[in-house]
């Protein structure tokens, strides 16, 4: 399973980043290979609709669940049309946060 963390750096030691239209990158991890690969977020400097063009991208790339501080009504329902996960309300180093997805800590 894939899934999307919105961070402040592009690898594992990273902290979430609590937004998710202007975070500074997107780690997209594997659950099933252990191999992630972080995205920098291109759009986070746009003057509008940065989180329905991220949404857009981050289902593109076949991701099951995002997991953020927090997400916009638009980016939102861009993930409810694909059927894809939100968890929000999420802090901590990434590694950490993967860990805890992992063991079923954070659903």
């Amino acid at each position: 399973m894939k899934i999307c963390i919105t961070s402040d750096g592009n690898n594992l030691k990273a902290n979430v980043d609590p937004r998710f239209g202007r975070c500074a990158y997107f780690i997209i991890y594997d659950t099933e290979t252990d191999n992630y690969n972080a995205i920098q977020n291109t759009n986070a400097e746009g003057m509008g609709g940065v989180g329905i063009k991220n949404a857009t991208m981050i289902a593109e790339k076949g991701v099951e669940i995002i997991i953020t501080g927090n997400i916009g009504p638009n980016a939102s329902r861009v993930f409810d049309e694909f059927g894809i996960k939100v968890i929000t309300g999420i802090t901590g180093k990434i590694k950490d946060v993967i860990e805890s997805f992992k063991k079923g800590n954070i659903k």
